[in-house]
Formats: structure tokens, C-alpha cells, sequence
């Protein structure tokens, strides 16, 4: 449960650095508002024995601003913050959000795109993961403060779960399941 809310001003952010864009398009001056972040990796998990997808329910400050309750559906995901490549980005976050430790090898880019778009453009990199049990670790749920919850949807369900407007999802979420059922399933 979500307590005593405050928002305040945002001042040097290490995530977000806003910036103001002046520029003519077809000699008309414009101005653009929008913020600088880090690019990202986000990662579509299939259970081979569950016969599911697993994904992250987290906590999102600015989707509770919308819907009073902040909770999203999510793939495994994460910043790139590291010097590291995308892919060990990726085997790392699967590690500390989802607890499994899958071969970095068995990691396969499916395609990067722009996120954000309006005020952000940030690029996001998926992949595509199949787990066991044997490669479990750990229970997952992030690391330090993070407060992550791994849920599995049954893939018999995933098109239903996708197209539910009472579950906040992320559209990579969205396109990570199209594109499985498209190519995997």
C-alpha cells in the first residue's frame, strides 16, 4: 500500500535531466519540452515447463498519478546505467528481478525501438529468454529498496491478460507477447 504521498520539485535527478528545445521547422519557431533519461533493456521470459510468460508487477510513481493506484504489468527490464554490454544488462536484470540465471548465450536480441517518444526517446533493446527451474537462484523481486513482484501468465491467457485496460501494462509488454505469439508460440 501506498502512504503519504508527496511530489516536489525534481532536482538533480541521476534518471532524468530535463531540457528545452528551440528550434524552426519550416520557419516556424517551436519549443519542445522533454527530458533526457538512460536507454534501456527490457526482456520477454517463457517458462518452458509452466507453459508461461513471466513478467514484473511494480510500483510506477507516475502511473499512480493517473490511476490512483501506480501498480504495472511489466517485462524483466532495466537501465543502462553499467559499462557492460546490453545483453550482460540483460542476464543481470533477469538474475536480481525474476531470479533465474540463464546462460547469457540462450539471450536472443529480438529488436530495439524508441520508447517515450513525446518527451524522452529513449531506446529500449528486447530479448527473448527461455527458463527452467534448474536455472532458478533465487525468488527474484529486484534489489535493494525495489519491491518487485514476479508473476507468471499461463500463455493460454497472455492474449486476454494483453488486451485487459484494468491491468496497466507497458507497451513493450504488449509487443513482446505479440511478437511471441507471432514467433514462438
Amino acid at each position: 500500500m501506498i502512504t503519504d504521498v508527496t511530489i516536489v520539485p525534481c532536482e538533480n535527478s541521476a534518471f532524468v535531466k530535463p531540457k528545452r528545445m528551440h528550434y524552426f521547422q519550416k520557419g516556424i519557431s517551436k519549443i519542445w519540452d522533454m527530458v533526457e533519461v538512460h536507454d534501456s533493456v527490457a526482456i520477454l521470459l517463457y517458462h518452458e515447463e509452466h507453459e508461461t510468460l513471466i513478467v514484473v508487477r511494480q510500483f510506477r510513481p507516475p502511473v499512480y498519478l493517473k490511476n490512483g493506484d501506480g501498480y504495472t504489468y511489466e517485462l524483466c527490464a532495466g537501465i543502462v546505467d553499467k559499462d557492460k554490454t546490453l545483453v550482460e544488462i540483460a542476464h543481470e536484470e533477469i538474475l536480481e528481478e525474476c531470479g533465474y540465471n540463464i546462460p547469457i548465450e540462450r539471450l536472443e536480441r529480438i529488436t530495439s525501438f524508441y520508447t517515450a517518444v513525446g518527451f524522452a526517446g529513449s531506446v529500449q533493446t528486447l530479448y527473448f529468454g527461455r527458463v527452467d527451474e534448474s536455472m532458478r537462484v533465487n525468488d527474484g523481486g529486484g534489489v535493494e529498496a525495489e519491491m518487485i513482484e514476479v508473476v507468471e501468465i499461463p500463455v493460454s491467457e497472455a492474449k486476454a491478460f494483453a488486451m485487459d485496460e484494468t491491468k496497466a501494462k507497458t507497451p513493450g509488454l504488449m509487443f513482446g507477447f505479440g511478437w511471441f505469439f507471432e514467433n514462438r508460440a
